[in-house]
C-alpha cells in the first residue's frame, strides 16, 4: 500500500490527490442513485398510458424498499470479492460499469418491465462492488498513524456524497417531469458515466491503493 507524497497531500484541500478522484466518483455515483430513487416509485405507480408500469402505490413503494435493502445487503459479497479476487480498485471500476449499464437498461423506452427489472438487478450488483470498496480506499490513502487526517478526509468524502444527493432529485426530477421517465433514467446513467470517467482519469493519483 502506497501513501501519497507530501506534494500530493496538499493538492486537494490538504489531502492526497487520490481523494479528489474518489470524491468525484462517489459524488456522481450518489447522483445516479438518488436520481433514480427520486422517480422510481412514481414511475412504477404511473399508468401505462403515460409510460409507467401501472402498479399500485403500495406495491411500488414496497418494491423500492426491497430494492434499497438489497443495496446494503450486497455490500457483504462485494467486499469479499474485492478482498479475495478483484482488489478494491477493480471492484469499484466494474461496479461503476455495471451500475451504468443498469441505468441504461432502465432508460430503454419500451412498454415491458423486463428492462426495468434487469436494470435494478444490475444496479444492485454494481453498488455491492462499488459502495463498500470506494469507502475502504479512502482510508487507505493515509498512513496508519494519520487518524486525524483520515477523519478529515472522510468528512470531505461525505461532502461529495451529500452534493450528489442534493443535486440528483432536482436534475432528474426536472428531466422526468411530464412523464419523461426514461430521460430521467438516462440522466442517472450519464451521472455514473461521469463518475467512471473521473475514476479512470484520476486512477494514477491513487498510487497503488486498492490494487492488491
Amino acid at each position: 500500500m502506497a501513501s501519497a507524497t507530501k506534494a500530493d497531500e496538499k493538492s486537494f484541500f490538504g489531502h492526497p490527490r487520490g481523494l479528489a478522484t474518489l470524491f468525484g466518483t462517489e459524488m456522481w455515483e450518489r447522483f445516479s442513485w438518488y436520481g433514480l430513487r427520486a422517480i422510481l416509485a412514481t414511475f412504477m405507480a404511473a399508468s401505462p398510458a403515460v409510460g409507467g408500469l401501472g402498479m399500485g402505490k403500495g406495491t411500488a413503494q414496497a418494491l423500492v424498499g426491497v430494492y434499497g435493502a438489497l443495496i446494503y445487503l450486497v455490500a457483504l459479497p462485494g467486499g469479499w470479492l474485492a478482498d479475495r479476487v478483484l482488489g478494491a480498485r477493480r471492484a469499484v471500476l466494474w461496479g461503476g460499469l455495471i451500475i451504468m449499464f443498469g441505468h441504461i437498461s432502465m432508460a430503454i423506452p419500451v412498454s415491458t418491465g423486463v428492462f426495468v427489472a434487469l436494470g435494478l438487478l444490475l444496479i444492485i450488483a454494481g453498488t455491492g462492488l462499488l459502495k463498500p470498496n470506494i469507502s475502504a480506499m479512502v482510508g487507505k490513502l493515509y498512513p496508519e498513524d494519520a487518524d486525524a487526517r483520515r477523519d478529515a478526509g472522510f468528512s470531505l468524502f461525505y461532502l461529495g456524497i451529500n452534493l450528489g444527493a442534493f443535486i440528483a432529485p432536482i436534475v432528474v426530477g426536472w428531466l422526468a417531469d411530464g412523464d419523461r421517465w426514461h430521460l430521467g433514467f438516462g440522466a442517472a446513467a450519464v451521472g455514473m458515466a461521469l463518475g467512471l470517467i473521473q475514476y479512470v482519469i484520476g486512477r494514477s493519483h491513487l498510487r497503488g491503493v486498492g490494487d492488491e
